[in-house]
Order: structure tokens, then sequence, then C-alpha cells
């Protein structure tokens, strides 16, 4: 194909995908996908200058902003960036822009902002007060959405939003900023929708995207949204700081709403540092973010560099790696796990994700199926996020032929081809028969995993290979193993079987709470196995525990009390409970010794950031703890101290945002140590 013919249809495909994202909130492709695209029309118009023409979404900023709502010109250009793909591309960034710096290679610092997928908007305020909202449109003209934005507690009505402030704006001011969805919001939401016979929103962005083009604004102030500002577009009748980093803080401080994961890099290399550490935690946070923004905080010179087409040459996307996908769905295969629940599968055409060959992915349950209306033979979109398994997020209706067929929920079990039951208000199928081999393969699996009785060298292949082989007919069968059996085994040699004893042997010595976990009763885990052991003190005393005791255990609700009653009248399950009392495993909680460190810390909550100067964190966790504290990951407001060494995070702003005191670890020692000078 001649490089014109190419060009040419990348347009066309692009046009037509930039319109269903940004018009219709409706995408048929993944963001990956698209980028694909984009990047090879780039590199064509690169290659060939004399093709490149005005209409070319490469000039452009978005689409066309929708005719039900009023236009509104913006007071400066509404621009994207340019973007980068991994750390290289970020050096050739900095290389290119050396050309138009005073100095090449003259130091820079930077701002690392998260690059957020929401909806852009542009928020004008006149004397303090809040006159117009609208979208950022084609980035000349956008839509005025001014009163649907006003339902949104996060836009401030009126700026300082302090009355005692001693900030104050400028007489006219234009600030850009991101609303989204929270994601804690998003699947409530979405079944609210469903419930009421709506259809569901493919994601958080088409839902923030959906809610801000309503035409009645009672509707979009009934939608969970949020606000993100970032960017000062144009200013009359006062000053603003000059750096980007100023501006953030100015904004902050005028009542705007500033991500708490903002970051100031003083070089280059703590930039890429910065996108390796938000690759690991964007799956923490409560936004989706597809990559981090890097901006050079002088904000004059950033500005004086220009642009390259429609992109300005002082900032740059750094785009993560892709986590979704579309492909077809082709099959669905049904697992047994250890409680008997049938879990779907989706058999996918393969397709890349981030690095890897997706070839399956959860439907979660029957119920999910039907919601989405997933169906054998769609396309559909496929999502990973970090190293959690991909899931399907929903068919892409629109490229349906006909073809496709319903996925019904099975009426037998697939393992053992008994019938299937269902309990009412749950969404499980379950398979009920407790000879099912699929079950106590999953069961035994479970029962002897890091998280329940932790036998070293015991994998999923022993599991399946002993359960296989008639040697275990239960879990308690694990503890009356024998030694000639194992070695008759195929791969099992003298060294093999005796390590896997002494790790059989090993793990009678485990904590009763965690036996009760590795048991597998429906709804008890590790939290709640802890709970009931500390108010029952065994194993034996849980037994006997009526449904009315269980229910009076704070976090054990009606559901979890019925299960683990009866599970233990289950006589199949006493014979287990015999066996492995017989084998001599812990049933009873030791008495805990008393601790002779002053808990002068109770009551407080702490979150730990950066590298102290003498401890580790877990150090300082256990310190903490040991003086009656709690430790949590995440600074929020209920927080009382961040412990902050070298290098804190993100975590430090946050808490400075918040007003969270920061203390280091002298602080620590001091406010352990001040209760028994005051006592």
């Amino acid at each position: 194909m001649k490089p014109e013919e190419r060009i040419a249809q990348l347009r066309k495909e692009i046009n037509y995908h930039l319109y269903r994202y940004h018009v219709l909130d409706s995408p048929v492709i993944s963001d990956a996908e698209y980028d694909a695209l984009y990047r090879e029309l780039v590199e064509l118009e690169a290659a060939h200058p004399e093709l490149v023409t005005p209409d070319s979404p490469t000039q452009r900023a978005g689409a066309e902003p929708l005719d039900a709502f009023e236009k509104v010109t913006h007071p400066a250009p509404i621009l994207s960036l340019a973007n980068a793909f991994d750390v290289a591309d970020l050096y050739a960034w900095r290389q290119r822009i050396g050309r138009f710096l005073p100095e090449p290679d003259m130091p820079l610092t930077y701002v690392v902002e998260p690059k957020i997928d929401g909806l852009t908007v542009v928020l004008t305020y006149q004397d303090g007060l809040f006159v117009q909202g609208a979208t950022r449109g084609n980035g000349e003209v956008g839509e005025n959405i001014t009163q649907n934005l006003r339902t949104i507690y996060a836009v401030p009505r009126r700026i300082p939003v302090d009355p005692q402030s001693e900030i104050h704006p400028p007489a006219y001011l234009v600030v850009r900023g991101e609303v989204f969805f929270p994601l804690d919001k998003f699947e409530a939401f979405n079944e609210a929708r469903m419930a009421a016979g709506e259809p569901p929103y493919m994601n958080p962005r088409n839902a923030a995207a959906g809610s801000l083009r309503q035409l009645d604004p009672a509707v979009t102030a009934e939608r969970p949204l949020s606000l993100f500002c970032y960017d000062i577009v144009a200013w009359n009748g006062g000053d603003v700081p000059a750096t980007q980093w100023e501006r953030l803080d100015f904004l902050r401080a005028l009542g705007f709403p500033v991500s708490p994961d903002v970051a100031f890099c003083a070089s280059l290399e703590e930039v890429a540092a910065q996108y390796e550490q938000w690759q690991a935690k964007r799956n923490q946070i409560n936004y989706e973010v597809d990559g981090i923004v890097v901006k050079i905080n002088d904000r004059p010179l950033a500005d004086s560099l220009g642009f390259v087409g429609k992109d300005p040459r002082g900032a740059i996307a750094m785009k993560f790696p892709a986590q979704e996908k579309t492909t077809k769905l082709l099959d669905v295969q049904v697992s047994v796990g250890r409680t008997g629940v049938l879990a779907p599968t989706a058999v996918l055409e393969p397709v890349e994700i981030g690095g890897v060959v997706v070839r399956n992915a959860t439907l979660h349950n029957y119920d999910e199926i039907a919601r989405k209306d997933i169906r054998i033979g769609d396309t559909v979109i496929v999502k990973r996020a970090g190293d959690v398994i991909p899931y399907i997020v929903g068919p892409v209706v629109a490229l349906r032929d006909g073809s496709e067929r319903v996925i019904e929920p099975p009426t037998h079990c697939p393992a053992c081809g008994e019938p299937v039951t269902r309990v009412p208000d749950e969404v499980a199928i379950y398979c009920d028969n407790p000879g099912c081999p699929e079950q106590l393969v999953r069961r035994v699996e479970y029962f002897v995993s890091r998280g329940a009785m932790d036998i070293d060298t015991f994998g999923a292949q022993t599991a399946v290979l002993l359960t296989e082989k008639g040697l275990i007919h239960d879990v308690a069968d694990i503890y009356y193993l024998k030694r000639e059996d194992l070695l008759a085994l195929e791969g099992f040699q003298e060294k093999k079987v005796d390590n896997l004893l002494r790790g059989i042997e090993a793990s009678k010595t485990r904590p009763p709470q965690r036996l009760l976990t590795a048991l597998g009763i429906r709804y008890v885990g590790s939290v709640v196995a802890a709970l009931l052991i500390e108010a029952f003190g065994s194993i034996d005393a849980l037994a006997a525990a009526s449904q009315e005791a269980l229910e009076a255990v704070d976090g054990i609700g009606p559901q979890t009390a019925v299960s683990i009653v009866n599970w233990f009248r289950n006589p199949r399950n006493q014979q287990v409970l015999a066996k492995l009392r017989a084998a001599g495993l812990q049933f009873a909680a030791k008495q805990p010794e008393i601790s002779e460190t002053p808990q002068t810390l109770t009551g407080l909550t702490f979150v730990i950031t950066g590298t102290l100067p003498t401890m580790s964190r877990d150090e300082a966790k256990a310190f903490i703890e040991a003086h009656g504290g709690k430790v949590t990951n995440s600074v929020s407001k209920k927080t009382d101290y961040l412990l902050a060494g070298e290098k804190a995070g993100s975590k430090l702003a946050k808490a400075q945002a918040l007003g969270v005191p920061v203390i280091d670890e002298a602080q620590l020692r001091e406010l352990a140590a001040r209760g028994l000078s005051e006592g």
C-alpha cells in the first residue's frame, strides 16, 4: 500500500474512533489499539511531511462538541500531549527539546502528575466566582456544561474557598482539570443502574463523560463525580506562580482539589523512577490512570519551547503498558472450586496485554455474565490490572453480527455430573457432592497453601497426584501418608519424600486460626478465623457454638454463622476433625504473654514512608504495635501521624495536604517514651 493510501486509511479509522470515544462515549477498540494506529500515522506523516493536511487527526486536540450544548470558545488552546511509552522515549524527548533551550544540557526540574482517565474540563472564574465550565471539545471550542459542573461538590463555587485565606485570586482565572468517577463508587453505581433496568457503563471514564453530558443537571447531581485540577490556562488582574509545582500549591490554597499523588523531581532520573513506581501502584489508588504527565517545572521556559504540531514541547505523557485490549470470546469452560463453586472461565482468542499473552479470563459468575450480556462469539474488552487475573469488562455490542450465542448456567457439575444447587440471594452456583474429585484437589491445594497450613514442598502437582493415586480422600489424610507409599510414586526420591514429610510434621505446630482457615469453611478466611479463635479460644469451642453465639462476635453475620454451624454438624467433617486431632494438630490457642512494653501509643494510627535512619519499615511497624499503636498503608484524615524518612514519596504530599502531623524516627521514640515521663 502506498504511503498516501495508508495515511488516508489511518485518518479515516482514527477519526471514527475519536468520534466514538469523545462524542458517543462508546469506544469499540482499546486505548492501546488506538495508540498504535495514532503512532503509525505520526510516523508516516513525519516521513512524508508533504502529505500532512490541516484536517489530519494529528493536527487537532479532540472531537467536535455535541450539538446538544452551547459552544464555548476557550481563551487558549486546550491541547493534548505527545506520548512516550517507556523510559527511552522520555530521554529522547529531553534530547529533542535541548535544541530549543538556552543551553542544551542545562539542568531542569520536573513535576510528575497522574494522567487521569476522565473527562477534561475548563473552569472559568470571574472575581472569584465560578461563571462557566466547559469540556475540552476539539481544543479550541468545547461544550458549555456549567450547570452540570455546579452539581459536583469538588468544583469550588467561589475562590478562595476559605474566607479567611490571605490568597487573592486574579480577577479572571481559567483552570483546567479532570472530572473522574471514583473506583470505589463505580461498581455500586452500575449495580443500581442494572436494578433500574438501565444499561451499565463500560468503565469509569465513560461513566464520568456520560454523567457530565446529561441535559438534566439533576441527573448529574446524583452521580458521585470528583475532580482534580492541574493547570492554569489564563488569568488577568493578578500574578500566578512561575513554576508548575508552585501553581499546584496555589490551586490548593484557593480551594481547588489537586491530586495528592503529584511529585516534584529534581532530575530526569527521578522522573524515570516515578514512572516505575506508578506502574506498581496504579491499581492501589481510587481513580483510573493510564500514565503520568511530565512537565518542565519552569513554566515560562516550558511555554517558550513552542509546539510540534498540536503538542507542546514543554511536557509529555508517559503511557503505561496496555492493560486493556479487545479480542474474541471463543468458549466458556467451567471449573469447580474447593467450596464447590462453579466458576466460568472465558476461552479467548490469544491477545498480548502488557507483555503477557492472555488466553483465558475470569467471568466471575453467571449473574455477571447476564448483567453484562456477554455472549460466545462476542468481541470483548479484556482488562489485565497488575497481577490480577484478566477479566472481561464487557462486549462490544456494535460489532455483533447475529452469530453470537447466549451463555446458559450449567445444570450439572462438569466434574462429577451431580445436579448443581443455588443458595437464595447468592450469585454462586454450587456442587454439593462431597465426593466430587475436583473439589477434593482444590481443598487439598488450599489446605497446604502458604496462607493456611503452609506445608513446604507440597504444591499443586503433588495435590493432584496424591488424590489421583487414592492416597488422599480428605485433607486429614495428609498427616497419615506413609513413606513407602510416597517412594513408590514416580519422581519421588528419598530426599523429596523426606522433605515433604518434614514439612507435614512442621505444620502440626501452626496455631488454630491457621488450621481453621485451612478447613475451607465457606465465608471463613484468615481474618474471620482469627476473630473466631480470639472469641472462642479453640476449634472445639467454636464447633459447639450456636448460631446466636456466633452472631454475637463482632464481624460475624448470619450468613457466615449458618455456614459455620452447618459445617461442624456435617458427620463427614466431624470425622476429618477427629483425624486431625489424633494427628496432633493445634486446636486451642495458647495464652498470650503479658507485654511489659508500655502501651503509650494506644489509640494512635500511623503510616510509614521513606527510609528511616536505624529501623526498617517492618521494625518500625513492630515498634509501634509493641507500644499499642496501629499501622496502616494509606494516609487519610483518620491518620494521627506520618512517620517519614528520606525519599518520602506521595504519602508525604498527601499528609501535608490533609494536615496530618509528620514525624521522624527520633520523634517517634520520644512519643513512645512520653507516657513514661508523664506517668
